[in-house]
Protein backbone atom coordinates (compact mmCIF):
# COMPACT_ATOMS: atom_id res chain seq x y z
CA UNK A 1 0.00 0.00 0.00
CA UNK A 2 1.55 3.31 -0.89
CA UNK A 3 2.54 5.40 2.12
CA UNK A 4 0.42 8.81 2.36
CA UNK A 5 2.45 12.19 2.19
CA UNK A 6 0.19 14.42 4.23
CA UNK A 7 -0.95 13.90 7.98
CA UNK A 8 -4.37 14.54 9.24
CA UNK A 9 -4.92 18.07 10.85
CA UNK A 10 -1.81 19.42 8.62
CA UNK A 11 -2.11 22.53 7.31
CA UNK A 12 -1.18 22.83 3.55
CA UNK A 13 -1.83 24.50 0.57
CA UNK A 14 -4.24 23.05 -2.01
CA UNK A 15 -5.05 23.95 -5.48
CA UNK A 16 -8.49 25.23 -6.34
CA UNK A 17 -9.62 23.19 -8.80
CA UNK A 18 -10.08 24.53 -12.57
CA UNK A 19 -6.89 27.13 -11.40
CA UNK A 20 -3.38 27.51 -10.41
CA UNK A 21 -4.01 28.83 -7.27
CA UNK A 22 -3.31 27.62 -4.01
CA UNK A 23 -4.96 28.34 -0.52
CA UNK A 24 -4.14 27.56 2.94
CA UNK A 25 -6.17 24.33 4.11
CA UNK A 26 -6.18 21.78 6.40
CA UNK A 27 -6.41 17.72 5.95
CA UNK A 28 -9.01 16.16 7.19
CA UNK A 29 -8.58 12.46 5.93
CA UNK A 30 -7.15 9.91 3.79
CA UNK A 31 -8.64 7.54 1.18
CA UNK A 32 -6.07 4.67 1.30
CA UNK A 33 -8.25 3.53 -2.06
CA UNK A 34 -8.89 6.32 -3.74
CA UNK A 35 -5.76 8.14 -3.24
CA UNK A 36 -7.77 11.55 -2.40
CA UNK A 37 -6.93 13.68 0.55
CA UNK A 38 -10.43 15.27 2.10
CA UNK A 39 -9.49 19.03 2.67
CA UNK A 40 -10.85 21.99 4.36
CA UNK A 41 -10.78 25.45 2.83
CA UNK A 42 -10.78 28.61 5.44
CA UNK A 43 -14.58 29.39 4.08
CA UNK A 44 -16.08 25.91 5.15
CA UNK A 45 -15.56 24.69 1.71
CA UNK A 46 -14.51 20.59 1.75
CA UNK A 47 -13.24 18.97 -1.40
CA UNK A 48 -11.40 15.68 -2.68
CA UNK A 49 -7.73 16.46 -3.52
CA UNK A 50 -5.17 14.48 -5.20
CA UNK A 51 -1.57 14.77 -3.94
CA UNK A 52 0.13 16.24 -6.39
CA UNK A 53 -2.55 19.03 -5.90
CA UNK A 54 -1.16 19.70 -2.31
CA UNK A 55 1.93 21.45 -1.20
CA UNK A 56 3.70 21.72 2.10
CA UNK A 57 3.75 25.80 3.64
CA UNK A 58 7.51 25.39 3.58
CA UNK A 59 7.84 25.18 -0.42
CA UNK A 60 5.71 28.56 -0.36
CA UNK A 61 8.18 30.40 2.23
CA UNK A 62 11.15 29.25 -0.03
CA UNK A 63 10.26 30.64 -2.90
CA UNK A 64 8.89 33.79 -1.48
CA UNK A 65 12.69 34.15 0.13
CA UNK A 66 14.08 33.12 -2.88
CA UNK A 67 12.11 36.23 -4.66
CA UNK A 68 13.43 38.66 -2.46
CA UNK A 69 17.05 37.53 -2.34
CA UNK A 70 17.65 40.80 -4.28
CA UNK A 71 18.75 43.72 -2.17
CA UNK A 72 16.74 46.52 -2.49
CA UNK A 73 19.30 48.99 -1.44
CA UNK A 74 21.28 47.76 -4.53
CA UNK A 75 18.46 47.69 -6.95
CA UNK A 76 18.33 51.83 -5.13
CA UNK A 77 21.78 52.48 -6.04
CA UNK A 78 22.00 50.94 -9.49
CA UNK A 79 19.24 53.19 -9.86
CA UNK A 80 20.55 56.46 -8.69
CA UNK A 81 24.30 55.82 -10.98
CA UNK A 82 22.01 55.43 -13.44
CA UNK A 83 20.09 58.65 -13.21
CA UNK A 84 23.37 60.00 -12.43
CA UNK A 85 24.69 59.94 -16.23
CA UNK A 86 22.23 62.63 -17.49
CA UNK A 87 19.60 64.39 -17.07
CA UNK A 88 18.66 63.41 -20.70
CA UNK A 89 18.19 61.01 -22.51
CA UNK A 90 20.39 57.77 -21.79
CA UNK A 91 22.69 56.03 -24.16
CA UNK A 92 21.21 53.37 -26.23
CA UNK A 93 23.10 50.61 -24.40
CA UNK A 94 21.87 51.87 -21.13
CA UNK A 95 18.29 52.00 -22.85
CA UNK A 96 18.71 48.31 -23.40
CA UNK A 97 19.80 47.03 -20.08
CA UNK A 98 16.85 49.05 -18.48
CA UNK A 99 14.56 47.06 -20.70
CA UNK A 100 16.03 43.87 -19.89
CA UNK A 101 15.60 44.21 -16.18
CA UNK A 102 12.18 45.74 -17.04
CA UNK A 103 11.40 42.52 -18.73
CA UNK A 104 13.26 40.08 -15.80
CA UNK A 105 11.10 42.24 -13.08
CA UNK A 106 7.44 41.22 -15.25
CA UNK A 107 8.48 37.26 -15.15
CA UNK A 108 9.58 37.93 -11.98
CA UNK A 109 6.20 39.43 -11.03
CA UNK A 110 4.78 36.83 -13.07
CA UNK A 111 6.25 33.90 -11.52
CA UNK A 112 5.54 35.56 -8.16
CA UNK A 113 1.62 35.22 -9.19
CA UNK A 114 1.98 32.06 -9.74
CA UNK A 115 2.71 30.93 -6.81
CA UNK A 116 1.25 33.52 -4.50
CA UNK A 117 -2.08 32.93 -3.10
CA UNK A 118 -3.98 35.77 -5.04
CA UNK A 119 -7.40 36.31 -3.59
CA UNK A 120 -10.52 34.63 -4.80
CA UNK A 121 -12.62 37.43 -5.62
CA UNK A 122 -16.22 36.11 -6.75
CA UNK A 123 -18.51 39.16 -7.53
CA UNK A 124 -22.13 38.59 -6.30
CA UNK A 125 -24.70 38.06 -9.40
CA UNK A 126 -26.74 41.32 -9.93
CA UNK A 127 -29.58 40.14 -7.17
CA UNK A 128 -28.08 39.15 -4.86
CA UNK A 129 -28.72 41.54 -1.94
CA UNK A 130 -26.81 44.31 -0.26
CA UNK A 131 -29.29 44.00 3.05
CA UNK A 132 -30.28 41.24 4.44
CA UNK A 133 -33.04 40.86 7.00
CA UNK A 134 -32.80 44.86 7.15
CA UNK A 135 -29.04 44.74 8.06
CA UNK A 136 -26.16 45.35 6.24
CA UNK A 137 -24.42 42.22 5.17
CA UNK A 138 -21.79 42.72 6.90
CA UNK A 139 -23.15 42.07 10.12
CA UNK A 140 -26.27 39.47 9.15
CA UNK A 141 -27.98 37.73 11.83
CA UNK A 142 -26.26 34.77 13.18
CA UNK A 143 -23.04 36.09 11.60
CA UNK A 144 -19.77 36.74 13.77
CA UNK A 145 -18.90 40.42 12.33
CA UNK A 146 -15.71 39.41 11.22
CA UNK A 147 -12.70 41.22 8.82
CA UNK A 148 -11.88 39.60 5.64
CA UNK A 149 -8.42 39.19 6.73
CA UNK A 150 -9.56 36.74 8.81
CA UNK A 151 -11.46 34.07 6.89
CA UNK A 152 -11.62 35.23 2.84
CA UNK A 153 -7.90 35.74 1.94
CA UNK A 154 -6.81 38.95 2.79
CA UNK A 155 -6.38 41.00 -0.45
CA UNK A 156 -4.77 43.74 1.42
CA UNK A 157 -2.08 41.81 3.06
CA UNK A 158 -1.47 40.61 -0.32
CA UNK A 159 -1.75 43.68 -1.96
CA UNK A 160 0.49 45.19 0.60
CA UNK A 161 3.24 42.73 -0.38
CA UNK A 162 3.17 42.65 -3.77
CA UNK A 163 3.41 46.73 -3.36
CA UNK A 164 6.87 46.15 -0.97
CA UNK A 165 8.12 43.52 -3.22
CA UNK A 166 7.77 45.34 -6.23
CA UNK A 167 7.74 49.27 -4.86
CA UNK A 168 10.91 50.11 -6.77
CA UNK A 169 9.42 49.31 -10.39
CA UNK A 170 8.08 51.87 -13.23
CA UNK A 171 4.39 52.53 -12.19
CA UNK A 172 3.54 50.94 -15.43
CA UNK A 173 4.70 47.64 -14.03
CA UNK A 174 2.66 48.10 -10.76
CA UNK A 175 -0.48 48.12 -13.20
CA UNK A 176 0.61 45.01 -15.18
CA UNK A 177 1.05 43.18 -12.11
CA UNK A 178 -2.63 44.25 -10.76
CA UNK A 179 -3.94 43.55 -14.82
CA UNK A 180 -2.45 40.09 -14.49
CA UNK A 181 -3.69 39.32 -11.14
CA UNK A 182 -7.37 40.35 -12.44
CA UNK A 183 -6.98 37.89 -15.86
CA UNK A 184 -6.10 34.99 -13.18
CA UNK A 185 -8.79 36.12 -11.11
CA UNK A 186 -11.36 36.94 -13.71
CA UNK A 187 -10.48 33.49 -15.30
CA UNK A 188 -10.95 31.53 -11.83
CA UNK A 189 -14.56 33.10 -11.02
CA UNK A 190 -15.56 31.98 -14.56
CA UNK A 191 -14.12 28.40 -13.69
CA UNK A 192 -16.42 28.28 -10.99
CA UNK A 193 -19.59 29.48 -12.47
CA UNK A 194 -19.40 27.11 -15.49
CA UNK A 195 -18.18 24.05 -14.36
CA UNK A 196 -18.68 21.69 -11.46
CA UNK A 197 -15.60 20.35 -9.46
CA UNK A 198 -13.59 17.44 -11.10
CA UNK A 199 -15.20 14.20 -10.83
CA UNK A 200 -13.64 11.68 -8.77
CA UNK A 201 -15.30 8.26 -7.35
CA UNK A 202 -16.99 8.03 -4.14
CA UNK A 203 -15.52 6.54 -1.35
CA UNK A 204 -17.17 3.32 -0.16
CA UNK A 205 -18.13 5.36 2.97
CA UNK A 206 -20.10 7.25 1.36
CA UNK A 207 -22.41 5.62 -0.84
CA UNK A 208 -26.18 6.30 -0.66
CA UNK A 209 -28.92 3.83 -0.09
CA UNK A 210 -26.58 1.31 2.10
CA UNK A 211 -24.06 0.72 -0.43
CA UNK A 212 -23.62 -2.12 -2.44
CA UNK A 213 -26.07 -4.47 -0.28
CA UNK A 214 -28.52 -1.94 -0.18
CA UNK A 215 -28.58 -1.35 -3.83
CA UNK A 216 -28.99 -4.98 -4.30
CA UNK A 217 -31.97 -5.28 -1.97
CA UNK A 218 -33.69 -2.02 -3.69
CA UNK A 219 -33.21 -3.98 -7.37
CA UNK A 220 -34.30 -7.22 -5.74
CA UNK A 221 -36.93 -6.05 -3.66
CA UNK A 222 -39.09 -3.48 -4.92
CA UNK A 223 -40.30 -5.19 -7.94
CA UNK A 224 -41.52 -7.66 -5.77
CA UNK A 225 -42.99 -5.46 -3.26
CA UNK A 226 -44.58 -3.83 -6.45
CA UNK A 227 -46.38 -7.01 -8.01
CA UNK A 228 -47.72 -7.56 -3.88
CA UNK A 229 -49.29 -3.98 -3.64
CA UNK A 230 -51.05 -4.50 -6.81
CA UNK A 231 -52.16 -8.67 -5.92
CA UNK A 232 -53.01 -7.25 -2.83
CA UNK A 233 -55.59 -4.59 -4.29
CA UNK A 234 -57.44 -7.26 -6.67
CA UNK A 235 -58.50 -8.91 -3.59
CA UNK A 236 -62.20 -8.54 -2.38
CA UNK A 237 -60.98 -7.76 1.36
CA UNK A 238 -57.68 -5.82 0.84
CA UNK A 239 -56.64 -6.31 4.59
CA UNK A 240 -53.18 -6.30 5.62
CA UNK A 241 -54.10 -9.45 7.66
CA UNK A 242 -54.66 -10.87 4.48
CA UNK A 243 -51.05 -10.19 3.73
CA UNK A 244 -49.26 -11.88 1.33
CA UNK A 245 -51.74 -12.50 -1.29
CA UNK A 246 -52.22 -15.61 -3.51
CA UNK A 247 -49.39 -15.92 -5.67
CA UNK A 248 -50.16 -16.42 -9.68
CA UNK A 249 -48.26 -18.62 -11.82
CA UNK A 250 -45.88 -16.49 -13.41
CA UNK A 251 -46.84 -17.74 -17.27
CA UNK A 252 -50.03 -15.66 -15.80
CA UNK A 253 -48.04 -12.26 -15.62
CA UNK A 254 -46.80 -12.63 -18.84
CA UNK A 255 -48.01 -11.59 -22.44
CA UNK A 256 -46.34 -10.66 -25.12
CA UNK A 257 -49.03 -8.85 -27.02
CA UNK A 258 -48.50 -6.45 -23.85
CA UNK A 259 -45.18 -6.29 -24.20
CA UNK A 260 -45.93 -5.39 -28.18
CA UNK A 261 -48.62 -2.76 -26.47
CA UNK A 262 -46.22 -1.37 -23.76
CA UNK A 263 -43.18 -0.93 -26.70
CA UNK A 264 -45.92 1.05 -29.00
CA UNK A 265 -46.77 3.08 -26.25
CA UNK A 266 -43.34 3.88 -25.86
CA UNK A 267 -41.89 4.53 -28.99
CA UNK A 268 -45.24 6.78 -30.03
CA UNK A 269 -44.01 8.86 -27.33
CA UNK A 270 -40.78 8.64 -28.82
CA UNK A 271 -41.77 10.44 -32.19
CA UNK A 272 -44.05 12.85 -30.22
CA UNK A 273 -40.57 13.51 -28.61
CA UNK A 274 -38.74 13.98 -31.89
CA UNK A 275 -41.37 16.28 -32.96
CA UNK A 276 -39.61 19.76 -34.22
CA UNK A 277 -42.17 21.94 -31.96
CA UNK A 278 -41.88 23.22 -28.81
CA UNK A 279 -38.66 25.73 -27.87
CA UNK A 280 -34.90 24.47 -26.93
CA UNK A 281 -32.99 25.47 -23.85
CA UNK A 282 -30.02 24.54 -22.71
CA UNK A 283 -29.13 22.60 -19.51
CA UNK A 284 -27.01 23.52 -16.41
CA UNK A 285 -23.35 23.70 -17.37
CA UNK A 286 -21.51 20.38 -17.44
CA UNK A 287 -18.07 19.75 -15.80
CA UNK A 288 -16.20 20.74 -19.36
CA UNK A 289 -18.77 24.17 -19.39
CA UNK A 290 -20.72 22.27 -22.28
CA UNK A 291 -24.55 23.26 -21.85
CA UNK A 292 -26.95 20.41 -23.76
CA UNK A 293 -29.97 21.53 -25.34
CA UNK A 294 -33.39 20.33 -24.58
CA UNK A 295 -36.75 20.62 -26.58
CA UNK A 296 -39.41 21.17 -24.28
CA UNK A 297 -42.48 19.89 -26.21
CA UNK A 298 -44.26 18.06 -22.77
CA UNK A 299 -47.29 20.07 -23.28
CA UNK A 300 -47.98 19.43 -27.19
CA UNK A 301 -47.14 15.67 -26.61
CA UNK A 302 -50.02 15.51 -23.81
CA UNK A 303 -52.33 17.09 -26.04
CA UNK A 304 -51.23 14.79 -29.16
CA UNK A 305 -51.43 11.42 -26.68
CA UNK A 306 -55.40 13.00 -25.65
CA UNK A 307 -56.05 13.08 -29.36
CA UNK A 308 -54.72 9.35 -29.76
CA UNK A 309 -56.80 8.21 -26.85
CA UNK A 310 -59.69 10.15 -27.68
CA UNK A 311 -59.49 9.11 -31.86
CA UNK A 312 -59.13 5.29 -30.26
CA UNK A 313 -62.16 5.76 -27.85
CA UNK A 314 -64.09 7.05 -31.36
CA UNK A 315 -63.30 4.25 -33.12
CA UNK A 316 -64.55 1.75 -30.58
CA UNK A 317 -61.20 0.51 -28.55
CA UNK A 318 -61.52 -0.84 -25.26
CA UNK A 319 -59.47 0.45 -22.94
CA UNK A 320 -60.61 -1.47 -20.37
CA UNK A 321 -57.94 -3.77 -21.53
CA UNK A 322 -55.57 -1.63 -19.73
CA UNK A 323 -57.20 -2.57 -16.03
CA UNK A 324 -57.69 -5.90 -16.73
CA UNK A 325 -53.98 -6.75 -17.92
CA UNK A 326 -52.38 -4.29 -15.40
CA UNK A 327 -50.18 -7.28 -13.82
CA UNK A 328 -49.00 -7.61 -17.24
CA UNK A 329 -48.24 -4.66 -18.39
CA UNK A 330 -46.43 -4.22 -14.98
CA UNK A 331 -44.04 -7.07 -15.61
CA UNK A 332 -43.46 -5.55 -19.35
CA UNK A 333 -42.34 -2.71 -18.31
CA UNK A 334 -40.07 -3.98 -15.58
CA UNK A 335 -38.32 -6.22 -18.72
CA UNK A 336 -37.79 -3.47 -20.60
CA UNK A 337 -36.40 -1.40 -17.40
CA UNK A 338 -34.06 -4.20 -16.84
CA UNK A 339 -33.01 -4.25 -20.20
CA UNK A 340 -32.35 -0.50 -20.65
CA UNK A 341 -29.95 -0.66 -17.56
CA UNK A 342 -27.66 -3.19 -19.01
CA UNK A 343 -27.70 -0.95 -22.06
CA UNK A 344 -27.15 2.19 -20.02
CA UNK A 345 -24.35 0.51 -18.11
CA UNK A 346 -22.95 -1.02 -21.37
CA UNK A 347 -22.44 2.10 -23.11
CA UNK A 348 -21.41 3.60 -20.12
CA UNK A 349 -18.15 1.83 -19.67
CA UNK A 350 -17.03 3.46 -23.18
CA UNK A 351 -18.37 6.73 -22.03
CA UNK A 352 -15.52 9.49 -21.30
CA UNK A 353 -14.56 10.93 -17.80
CA UNK A 354 -16.41 14.19 -18.17
CA UNK A 355 -19.40 12.73 -19.44
CA UNK A 356 -20.00 10.50 -15.99
CA UNK A 357 -22.26 11.19 -12.92
CA UNK A 358 -20.74 13.08 -9.78
CA UNK A 359 -22.35 9.61 -7.91
CA UNK A 360 -20.73 7.26 -9.88
CA UNK A 361 -18.14 4.82 -7.42
CA UNK A 362 -16.24 2.56 -9.28
CA UNK A 363 -18.40 -0.52 -8.04
CA UNK A 364 -19.98 -2.26 -10.74
CA UNK A 365 -23.08 -3.28 -8.64
CA UNK A 366 -23.32 0.36 -7.18
CA UNK A 367 -22.86 2.22 -10.54
CA UNK A 368 -25.41 -0.02 -12.40
CA UNK A 369 -27.78 1.14 -9.76
CA UNK A 370 -27.50 4.84 -9.16
CA UNK A 371 -26.29 5.14 -13.03
CA UNK A 372 -22.90 4.82 -14.60
CA UNK A 373 -22.89 7.91 -17.48
CA UNK A 374 -24.94 11.65 -16.56
CA UNK A 375 -26.35 12.04 -19.94
CA UNK A 376 -26.56 9.49 -22.08
CA UNK A 377 -27.77 10.27 -25.58
CA UNK A 378 -28.37 8.69 -29.08
CA UNK A 379 -27.41 11.54 -31.40
CA UNK A 380 -29.69 14.83 -29.88
CA UNK A 381 -32.16 11.48 -28.17
CA UNK A 382 -31.79 12.38 -24.39
CA UNK A 383 -32.71 8.75 -22.77
CA UNK A 384 -32.92 10.35 -19.11
CA UNK A 385 -34.73 13.37 -19.82
CA UNK A 386 -37.26 11.35 -22.08
CA UNK A 387 -37.77 8.70 -19.59
CA UNK A 388 -38.31 11.28 -16.63
CA UNK A 389 -40.65 13.14 -18.54
CA UNK A 390 -42.52 11.26 -21.27
CA UNK A 391 -43.68 6.85 -20.59
CA UNK A 392 -44.52 7.20 -17.33
CA UNK A 393 -45.24 11.37 -16.64
CA UNK A 394 -45.94 13.55 -18.91
CA UNK A 395 -46.05 17.37 -18.17
CA UNK A 396 -43.06 18.15 -15.43
CA UNK A 397 -40.98 20.47 -17.46
CA UNK A 398 -39.17 22.38 -14.71
CA UNK A 399 -36.81 19.38 -14.55
CA UNK A 400 -33.32 20.79 -15.62
CA UNK A 401 -32.10 21.66 -12.53
CA UNK A 402 -32.98 19.12 -10.34
CA UNK A 403 -30.87 16.76 -8.99
CA UNK A 404 -32.03 14.12 -11.44
CA UNK A 405 -30.80 15.66 -14.17
CA UNK A 406 -27.41 17.26 -12.57
CA UNK A 407 -26.37 14.58 -10.14
CA UNK A 408 -27.54 11.11 -10.57
CA UNK A 409 -26.72 9.18 -13.52
CA UNK A 410 -29.44 7.12 -15.85
CA UNK A 411 -28.97 3.50 -14.82
CA UNK A 412 -31.44 0.91 -12.72
CA UNK A 413 -32.74 3.73 -10.11
CA UNK A 414 -34.19 6.48 -12.92
CA UNK A 415 -35.21 3.89 -14.77
CA UNK A 416 -37.26 1.64 -12.38
CA UNK A 417 -38.31 4.96 -11.26
CA UNK A 418 -39.98 6.88 -14.23
CA UNK A 419 -41.11 3.59 -16.16
CA UNK A 420 -42.44 1.12 -13.67
CA UNK A 421 -42.78 2.69 -10.01
CA UNK A 422 -44.27 6.15 -10.76
CA UNK A 423 -46.47 5.08 -13.20
CA UNK A 424 -48.21 1.64 -11.58
CA UNK A 425 -47.74 3.63 -8.00
CA UNK A 426 -48.64 6.41 -8.77
CA UNK A 427 -51.64 5.27 -9.92
CA UNK A 428 -52.21 3.43 -7.20
CA UNK A 429 -55.81 5.24 -5.84
CA UNK A 430 -57.56 4.83 -9.40
CA UNK A 431 -56.57 1.15 -9.50
CA UNK A 432 -57.71 0.23 -6.05
CA UNK A 433 -61.21 2.32 -6.31
CA UNK A 434 -62.17 0.38 -9.46
CA UNK A 435 -62.46 -2.86 -6.87
CA UNK A 436 -63.41 -0.94 -3.99
CA UNK A 437 -65.14 2.42 -5.09
CA UNK A 438 -65.90 5.28 -2.11
CA UNK A 439 -68.74 7.47 -2.08
CA UNK A 440 -67.44 10.86 -1.36
CA UNK A 441 -69.81 13.87 0.10
CA UNK A 442 -69.53 17.50 -1.82
CA UNK A 443 -67.96 18.78 1.49
CA UNK A 444 -65.10 16.17 1.60
CA UNK A 445 -64.78 16.69 -2.63
CA UNK A 446 -64.87 20.62 -2.17
CA UNK A 447 -61.55 19.77 0.85
CA UNK A 448 -59.96 17.41 -1.74
CA UNK A 449 -60.06 19.75 -4.31
CA UNK A 450 -58.41 22.55 -2.48
CA UNK A 451 -55.95 20.52 -0.99
CA UNK A 452 -54.91 19.49 -4.45
CA UNK A 453 -55.11 23.22 -5.71
CA UNK A 454 -52.87 24.20 -2.67
CA UNK A 455 -50.31 21.65 -3.29
CA UNK A 456 -50.05 22.14 -6.27
CA UNK A 457 -49.52 25.71 -6.57
CA UNK A 458 -47.00 25.19 -3.54
CA UNK A 459 -45.10 22.77 -6.23
CA UNK A 460 -45.24 24.58 -9.17
CA UNK A 461 -44.61 28.09 -7.56
CA UNK A 462 -41.64 26.58 -5.73
CA UNK A 463 -40.17 24.45 -8.67
CA UNK A 464 -40.33 27.54 -11.36
CA UNK A 465 -39.16 30.08 -9.02
CA UNK A 466 -35.76 28.20 -8.96
CA UNK A 467 -35.66 26.67 -12.04
CA UNK A 468 -35.81 30.28 -13.06
CA UNK A 469 -32.97 31.55 -10.56
CA UNK A 470 -30.68 28.66 -11.57
CA UNK A 471 -30.88 29.68 -15.38
CA UNK A 472 -30.48 33.81 -14.76
CA UNK A 473 -29.71 34.83 -11.56
CA UNK A 474 -29.76 38.62 -12.43
CA UNK A 475 -33.60 38.08 -13.89
CA UNK A 476 -35.18 41.69 -13.39
CA UNK A 477 -38.58 39.26 -12.27
CA UNK A 478 -36.58 37.72 -9.53
CA UNK A 479 -34.54 40.91 -8.13
CA UNK A 480 -36.71 41.22 -4.94
CA UNK A 481 -35.24 37.66 -3.33
CA UNK A 482 -33.07 37.46 -1.23
CA UNK A 483 -29.66 35.42 -1.39
CA UNK A 484 -26.76 34.27 0.06
CA UNK A 485 -23.39 34.54 -1.60
CA UNK A 486 -21.35 31.05 -1.48
CA UNK A 487 -18.03 30.40 -2.40
CA UNK A 488 -18.77 28.77 -5.50
CA UNK A 489 -19.65 31.47 -7.00
CA UNK A 490 -23.49 31.15 -6.90
CA UNK A 491 -25.95 32.79 -4.56
CA UNK A 492 -29.12 30.84 -2.37
CA UNK A 493 -32.02 31.62 -2.28
CA UNK A 494 -33.41 32.95 1.47
CA UNK A 495 -36.62 34.39 0.52
CA UNK A 496 -40.11 33.57 -1.73
CA UNK A 497 -40.65 29.99 -1.85
CA UNK A 498 -37.35 28.92 -0.24
CA UNK A 499 -37.35 31.25 2.62
CA UNK A 500 -40.45 29.57 3.92
CA UNK A 501 -38.90 26.09 4.25
CA UNK A 502 -35.75 24.52 2.53
CA UNK A 503 -37.96 22.17 0.40
CA UNK A 504 -41.12 23.72 -0.36
CA UNK A 505 -41.44 21.46 -3.92
CA UNK A 506 -41.31 18.32 -1.62
CA UNK A 507 -44.30 19.99 1.11
CA UNK A 508 -46.60 20.56 -1.99
CA UNK A 509 -45.83 17.66 -3.27
CA UNK A 510 -46.64 15.35 -0.08
CA UNK A 511 -50.14 17.76 0.01
CA UNK A 512 -51.03 16.56 -3.43
CA UNK A 513 -50.56 12.59 -2.34
CA UNK A 514 -52.56 13.70 0.52
CA UNK A 515 -55.47 14.63 -1.83
CA UNK A 516 -55.05 11.59 -4.07
CA UNK A 517 -55.26 9.11 -0.82
CA UNK A 518 -58.10 10.98 0.96
CA UNK A 519 -60.34 10.38 -2.55
CA UNK A 520 -60.18 6.46 -1.26
CA UNK A 521 -62.02 6.90 2.14
CA UNK A 522 -60.86 5.21 5.43
CA UNK A 523 -62.20 1.66 4.95
CA UNK A 524 -58.02 0.53 4.32
CA UNK A 525 -54.69 2.08 5.10
CA UNK A 526 -53.87 0.27 1.76
CA UNK A 527 -54.43 3.24 -0.91
CA UNK A 528 -52.54 5.37 1.69
CA UNK A 529 -49.51 3.47 1.46
CA UNK A 530 -48.57 6.50 -1.38
CA UNK A 531 -48.78 9.36 0.82
CA UNK A 532 -46.37 7.03 3.23
CA UNK A 533 -44.19 5.76 1.33
CA UNK A 534 -43.83 9.29 -0.78
CA UNK A 535 -43.15 11.06 2.76
CA UNK A 536 -40.34 8.58 3.54
CA UNK A 537 -38.21 9.02 -0.17
CA UNK A 538 -38.79 12.96 0.06
CA UNK A 539 -37.11 12.49 3.68
CA UNK A 540 -34.53 10.46 2.30
CA UNK A 541 -34.22 12.48 -0.68
CA UNK A 542 -33.85 15.75 1.63
CA UNK A 543 -31.46 13.99 3.54
CA UNK A 544 -29.37 13.58 0.07
CA UNK A 545 -29.88 17.00 -0.62
CA UNK A 546 -28.44 18.29 3.03
CA UNK A 547 -25.62 16.23 2.39
CA UNK A 548 -24.79 17.32 -1.07
CA UNK A 549 -25.75 21.36 -0.11
CA UNK A 550 -23.10 21.24 2.78
CA UNK A 551 -20.52 19.45 1.44
CA UNK A 552 -20.21 22.30 -1.45
CA UNK A 553 -21.35 25.29 -0.26
CA UNK A 554 -19.80 25.09 3.35
CA UNK A 555 -20.72 28.09 5.71
CA UNK A 556 -23.04 29.69 3.41
CA UNK A 557 -25.30 26.57 3.76
CA UNK A 558 -25.24 26.77 7.55
CA UNK A 559 -26.58 30.26 7.19
CA UNK A 560 -28.73 29.38 4.99
CA UNK A 561 -30.48 26.39 7.50
CA UNK A 562 -30.31 29.37 10.43
CA UNK A 563 -32.17 31.75 8.31
CA UNK A 564 -34.49 29.10 7.35
CA UNK A 565 -34.70 26.21 9.87
CA UNK A 566 -37.46 23.86 8.92
CA UNK A 567 -36.54 21.06 5.98
CA UNK A 568 -39.60 20.28 4.61
CA UNK A 569 -42.74 20.91 7.29
CA UNK A 570 -43.00 24.31 9.10
CA UNK A 571 -42.68 23.77 12.68
CA UNK A 572 -42.67 20.10 12.48
CA UNK A 573 -39.27 19.53 10.30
Amino acid sequence: MPSRKFADGEVVRGRWPGSSLYYEVEILSHDSASQLYTVKYKDGTELELKENDIKPLTSFRQRKGGSTSSSPSRRRGSRSRSRSRSPGRPPKSARRSASASHQADIKEARREVEVKLTPLILKPFGNSISRYNGEPEHIERNDVPHKNTQEKFNLSQESSYIATQYSLRPKREEVKLKEIDSKEEKFVAKELAVRTFEVTPIRAKDLEFGGVPGVFLIMFGLPVFLFLLLLMCKQKDPSLLNFPPPLPALYELWETRVFGVYLLWFLIQVVFYLLPIGKVVEGTPLIDGRRLKYRLNGFYAFILTSAVIGTSLFQGVEFHYVYSHFLQFALAATVFCVVLSVYLYIRSLKAPRNDLSPASSGNAVYDFFIGRELNPRIGTFDLKYFCELRPGLIGWEALLTTMDIIHDGFGFMLAFGDLVWVPFIYSFQAFYLVSHPNEVSWPMASLIIVLKFCGYVIFRGANSQKNAFRKNPSDPKLAHLKTIHTSTGKNLLVSGWWGFVRHPNYLGDLIMALAWSLACGFNHILPYFYIIYFTMLLVHREARDEYHCKKKYGVAWEKYCQRVPYRIFPYIY
